[in-house]
């Protein structure tokens, strides 16, 4: 798949409720926690869109773009409207969003790389990543065709990422890890603590 067609997505609109403050922006072996993302999506695309409604802090690249989700309080799903909005609006060629958490810190993107090699995009509309059969709903790969669907959907209601995908139908890719789960993210301080014992290792 042509990276040209996809334009990656960090959604870091979440109210960070079980955390007590916004996780992205939380320090983590000296570099706040957005950016280990960022810098794995600057090193792949021309261009990476962040859906954040507070101002933040995040990496200095004239790659990364800022907006805001549309209308507030729809969760992830509203940030991925959002993004495909925003596609529509400026005029860009991309065929397909690739979202992705601003709370993963050891996500890489050789993991991308062998989740798009695994597509075909013939098969579905949305892809979403597993890790050792564990689905990851907000590490997806969304084509812009959906728009319209999700649009509706949101206007009556639908909000859980899980049961829309179900619904639109969703192809999962699998990929196995033998120790530390890369997808491993933060929702709590216990999280963070746990995360830094894993970069001091």
């Amino acid at each position: 798949m042509d990276h040209n067609n996809i334009l990656p997505v960090v959604l870091a609109g979440g109210k960070s409720k079980r955390f007590g403050e916004n996780k992205s922006q939380v320090k983590l072996g000296g570099k706040i926690l957005i950016d280990y993302i960022l810098t794995e999506l600057i090193d792949e695309f021309n261009e990476v869109l962040i859906v954040a409604n507070d101002p933040i802090i995040h990496l200095s690249s004239d790659k990364i773009t800022k907006t805001e989700d549309f209308e507030k309080n729809l969760g992830p799903l509203g940030g991925i409207f959002s993004s495909m909005k925003w596609v529509k609006d400026k005029n860009k060629s991309y065929q397909w969003i690739a979202s992705f958490p601003s709370d993963t810190p050891f996500f890489n993107k050789i993991i991308f790389r062998n989740f798009l090699t695994k597509i075909n995009e013939k098969e579905s509309k949305l892809f979403f990543m597993n890790s050792n059969e564990k689905r990851h709903n907000i590490f997806g790969l969304w084509s812009i065709d959906l728009i319209e669907q999700l649009k509706k959907d949101l206007e009556n209601g639908s909000r859980k990422v899980e049961k829309w995908a179900n619904k639109i139908g969703v192809k999962t890719i699998n990929m196995s890890f033998e120790k530390d789960d890369p997808f491993f993210n933060i929702n709590t301080k216990k999280d963070l603590e746990k995360a830094k014992k894993i970069i001091n290792d």
